[in-house]
């Protein structure tokens, strides 16, 4: 078992990230029992959840003549324009009712204001508005973020380099990810997370250390 200087990092587990949902990643579900058992071996678990207005920035639905994933410049740089999901309230919104963390101790939600998006769990686009997390998890001595979850290189990718940032040791769990790849992006976010430090780690390894814990 991980004890208090080690959190799971549970990245979106939602519905319409999941296959036939609004902005799926492939295979998404197939995770779904991995990251169960995974949680099981942390006595500390923090959730996330995309929760977007209707008329969130972000959606290409928005911009009137735009589609989805085309690029658009906003007050805080370069926006990916996204098919409308996880919008406050609704079933694309809510958890994978496969999952199975009643322990979590906290619920991180994300892409609450209208004007930005927000992929990270510790700090928003516009790469100033903290969400709290980082404190939160300094001020209940966490040193290590083990981070899993969709999509591998958009939320799980952001929050894992933001915690490196903050000041924590962070491994991806990389078989408990699933990756839209839009346009080579996995690529670019392994790159980007090697050279912040990040650690990667297979899911049978880990499961083999928290049992012998």
């Amino acid at each position: 078992m991980k004890g208090p200087g080690d959190v799971l990092l549970v990245v979106d587990m939602q519905n319409d990230f999941m296959p036939g949902g609004a902005l799926a990643v492939p295979n998404g579900d197939e995770i779904v029992p991995l990251v169960n058992r995974l949680a099981a071996g942390f006595e500390h678990v923090v959730l996330t959840q995309d929760w977007h207005p209707s008329d969130h920035r972000s959606f290409a639905a928005n911009h009137e003549g735009r589609r989805p994933f085309e690029r658009v410049t906003l007050g805080y740089g370069e926006q990916v324009l996204w098919p409308v999901h996880c919008v406050q309230d609704t079933p694309g919104a809510a958890l994978h009712e496969g999952l199975r963390i009643p322990h979590a101790r906290l619920l991180i939600r994300k892409g609450y204001r209208r004007d930005v998006d927000s992929y990270s769990a510790f700090l928003e686009a516009d790469r100033k508005t903290p969400t709290g997390l980082a404190g939160y998890l300094h001020e209940h001595g966490v040193e290590h973020v083990w981070c899993c979850g969709l999509a591998t290189d958009y939320c799980v990718a952001w929050s894992a380099l933001d915690a490196r940032a903050a000041g924590f040791d962070v491994t991806v769990i990389e078989d408990a990810c699933r990756a839209i790849d839009l346009d080579g992006s996995l690529a670019r976010a392994w790159r980007q997370l090697d050279a912040a430090g990040v650690m990667r780690i297979g899911s049978e390894r880990l499961l083999t250390e928290t049992t012998r814990a």
